[in-house]
């Protein structure tokens, strides 16, 4: 059987995670939705850069939960070695 790719503490980090980086992009919402002075989009937009910067840290802690995971289950040097191929895939694919 495969080794699940995180392991459920893992999931819970990532789900309490991206929870926040929702609430924060519905504060962007509201901010954007009642903006009446300039100093509103000011605020909208550190609020966006906060949220994605929370996100990029959340992707990089989805792929390194995955590495240590993945590699640290291997029971073959081939096998984490294929594990952390694939995950370098990811990156040179999404950065």
């Amino acid at each position: 059987m495969d080794q699940p790719p995180l392991s459920p503490e893992q999931k819970q980090d990532l789900l309490h995670r991206l929870a926040r980086v929702e609430g924060q992009l519905r504060g962007v919402q509201r901010l954007i939705a009642l903006a009446a002075a300039p100093s509103d989009c000011d605020a909208a937009a550190q609020q966006m850069a906060a949220a994605s910067k929370a996100l990029d840290r959340c992707f990089v802690r989805l792929l390194s939960a995955s590495l240590r995971t993945q590699c640290g289950a291997a029971d073959e040097l081939d096998a984490a070695r294929a594990a952390a191929d694939h995950l370098a895939q990811i990156l040179d694919k999404y950065l």
